[in-house]
Formats: C-alpha cells, sequence, structure tokens
C-alpha cells in the first residue's frame, strides 16, 4: 500500500520535481506517476532554435526516469477534481503526434499529493487575427510549424516578430541570423530592450543592427492578417510571417477546479508551492503564483520554475516523512539571452530581478548561456543523480492519508 503521487507536466518544474522525488522518498513508500502528453523532453528555451531550421536532441522520457521508480503515462489531461481528489487523463498517440487514441483511452487516477505543472502557452491577448494568423515558439508545435512556414518564404520576404521581451528577442535574432535572405522586423511596445543596463542596451542594438533587423519601437500592434500586421496608428507592417511572443497564459485547466486562483489563473502557493486553498496540491513552474524577494510575483520562466520545483519536491518528502520542511527564498541572480549562436548577453540583476550595471555580453555570454540551457537539459535527462540520498520512511505508511503536519523550518 502506498501513498499516490501525480505529477501532471513534464516540463522542466514538472520533470525535475517527479525526478526529485524520487530521489527522497523509498519506491515501496509511494506510487509516483508523471503525466505527460509527450513522449520525450521539450526543452522550452530552444524552441527559437528548432523555429529557425536546427534539431535538437531527443529526450525521451521513457528512457530518462528508467529505473527511477517513476511512472511516465503519455496522456493529455482533460480534468483535474481537486475535492474528490482525481485526474481525468486521455491516452496519446505514443508515436508522439499529440492525438488521443480512438477507444478507450479515457482514464481516472486518484492521487494522495498532486503536483500540478501543466505550464503555460502563448497568448495573442485577444488582438483580433492573431490566433488565426500568428505563430509562436512557446513549444514545439508551435515552433514546428512556424519551421515550415519559414522553410517557403522566399529570398526577400517580410518577416515580423512581434514582442521585445526574452522570447522576442532570441527569436528575431535566431531567425535573422538563420535566413539573412529574409527581412526581419521587430515591433516592441517601448525601446528595444527598455530594461536593461545601459551596457546591454548598447550591445542589443549593436547586435540587432548587425543582423539587418529593422526596429519598430513604441509600436503597438492591434491587429494581424494574412500578409501584414497593423499597429495601433493605423500603419501597415508588411508580414508574410508573423510570430508572437508577447507573453503566456496558464493553462486553463485549473480555471475548472475549485483551487484558489489569481486573475491569470495561476494557483497561488505559499513558500513551499503548496496551494493555499488545497494542503494536498502543489503548483510548481508557470501554472503557479510564487511571490519572490519584495513580495513581487516571480515571473514565468526556466529560472523561476526550476528552483520552484526543487521547493515543492523537498517540502512533500520532509512532510510525507516528518522531517524538517525547507523553506528557501526564491530570488534571482541574471537573464540569460541568446542572440543568435555565437552571441549573447547574460544582463545581471538583483533579487527581485531588475538589472544592474553589471553584463556580459558577445560570445562568451553566449558560451554561457549555452551552458546553462545544457545544465538544466542534464538535470532533466539525470533527475535522481547528483542529490544525496536521504529517502526516510514515511511517517504514516498507511495509503492515502492526508500529509502529517509540517515540522516548522
Amino acid at each position: 500500500m502506498q501513498h499516490r503521487i501525480i505529477v501532471l507536466g513534464a516540463g522542466y518544474a514538472g520533470a525535475i520535481a517527479a525526478g526529485r522525488i524520487a530521489k527522497r522518498l523509498r519506491r515501496e513508500d509511494v506510487a509516483l506517476t508523471l503525466v505527460n502528453a509527450e513522449p520525450d523532453f521539450v526543452e522550452r528555451v530552444r524552441m527559437h532554435q528548432l523555429a529557425a531550421g536546427q534539431d535538437l536532441r531527443p529526450r525521451p522520457f521513457r528512457e530518462v526516469f528508467a529505473g527511477t521508480g517513476v511512472e511516465v503515462k503519455l496522456a493529455k489531461v482533460t480534468g483535474v477534481d481537486v475535492d474528490r481528489k482525481t485526474v481525468t487523463v486521455t491516452a496519446v498517440d505514443p508515436h508522439g503526434t499529440g492525438r488521443t487514441e480512438q477507444a478507450g483511452g479515457t482514464e481516472e487516477l486518484a492521487y494522495d499529493t498532486l503536483v500540478y505543472a501543466l505550464g503555460s502557452a502563448w497568448s495573442n491577448h485577444g488582438v483580433p487575427g492573431a490566433a488565426e494568423h500568428a505563430h509562436d515558439v512557446a513549444g514545439r508545435p508551435g515552433a514546428l510549424r512556424l519551421r515550415e512556414r519559414l522553410a517557403r518564404l522566399d529570398a526577400g520576404q517580410p518577416v515580423l516578430v512581434v514582442g521585445g521581451g526574452l522570447t522576442g528577442l532570441e527569436a528575431v535574432t535566431e531567425i535573422a541570423e538563420a535566413r539573412p535572405d529574409l527581412d526581419v522586423a521587430l515591433a516592441v511596445r517601448g525601446g528595444l530592450g527598455d530594461w536593461l543596463s545601459p551596457k546591454g542596451r548598447r550591445h542589443l542594438r549593436k547586435v540587432v543592427d548587425g543582423l539587418g533587423i529593422t526596429v519598430h519601437e513604441g509600436t503597438a500592434v492591434t491587429a494581424v492578417a494574412a500578409d501584414h500586421a497593423t499597429t495601433a496608428d493605423g500603419t501597415a507592417l508588411p508580414a508574410a510571417v508573423t510570430v508572437w511572443t508577447t507573453g503566456f497564459a496558464a493553462n486553463p485547466l485549473a480555471r475548472a477546479t475549485t483551487l484558489e486562483l489569481t486573475d491569470a489563473g495561476q494557483i497561488v502557493v505559499d513558500g513551499t508551492m503548496r496551494s493555499v486553498s488545497h494542503p494536498d496540491v502543489y503548483a510548481v513552474g508557470d501554472a503557479a503564483m510564487a511571490m519572490g524577494p519584495g513580495e513581487k510575483p516571480l515571473r514565468m520562466s526556466c529560472a523561476t520554475g526550476t528552483p520552484m520545483a526543487w521547493q515543492a519536491a523537498d517540502a512533500i518528502a520532509a512532510r510525507l516523512t516528518g522531517g524538517k520542511v525547507p523553506s528557501i527564498p526564491l530570488r534571482y541572480f541574471n537573464q540569460c539571452i541568446s542572440l543568435g549562436r555565437g552571441n549573447g548577453l547574460i544582463q545581471y540583476v538583483t533579487a527581485d530581478d531588475r538589472a544592474v550595471d553589471r553584463a556580459l555580453t558577445g560570445r562568451l555570454a553566449a558560451t554561457y548561456k549555452e551552458l546553462i540551457c545544457k545544465g538544466a537539459a542534464w538535470a532533466i535527462s539525470h533527475p535522481t543523480l547528483g542529490l544525496p540520498t536521504r529517502r526516510r520512511p514515511l511517517l504514516h505508511p498507511q495509503p492515502h492519508q492526508t500529509a502529517p503536519a509540517e515540522v516548522a523550518a
């Protein structure tokens, strides 16, 4: 008889949480299931590379979690009932197409502890035509569609990237570097890199100019058509392809539950990533709203999701075994931006994510960013390595009981 732990979603946060829980608890005490709709790990921080025509190394979850005690269930989550403590899933094509199977694929799973890590998708903010005509790099399906579309473009055709945040900057520079024959432009609401330090802004401008990217600053796109985008002042920007990178939206599934959510649909959690309304539910990554230094909400990013996963996994293990619940403040150190394959920008920041004067630029910054990306992927591919083994028996070995009260940190 085992305590049932289900992790929903295997992005950075979900996969890391599952592996860390497996390292912390004894296999005979827990049944640990990881539910994901794709058969291998998606390096979301590299989707702009995939869209630009580069191939990424596959990392199948059944190989990643072999021998760890984590059961990988290839399925799409279609419902969560946090009052009945059940999850409804539908099996998907094992070949990774994402299509649900025709018959007999729906299943209800019961849990004792749930880790909700269903992440986010691109948000078009309701801009007319964006859903029909724009492309995204928020996930593998969108990146592959964009890849195919870019490959069909003839020399000289216009590509417009909308949004000047980290995703937009990486996408526009990657596309411009990979396809110098295209007319690539970037539309940003404010100034180019206006949140960066002076050194960071100067380097960004130098790279963008060197790649021949046209920048439309102070420009809000209010509509998207098949061959152009319209701005707030009525200007038509030519675009055979429009790439939309103006932000992310949390998976809407949580809105159908009784969990306490923010207006944006994120699950409200405490410092240990535990739901403030349902103590058997933890939320990590883009699906959760956690507070950082200065009581500022943490932004959606891999840099946020990874430490959230560590915190949740360690808290779950501690509460189930009667150990000391850790509570480590989450903070930022830098923002890592790739600007093509041979250039980059590492903007150092305060704990609450505000730029400071120091920045690393150029090829060294590109190498730094690449090491960060490889390190994150390595952590997924080796989920139980590098952690000290501290498996302890459950405080209450009887199955399906509420987790015991925590020991104050």
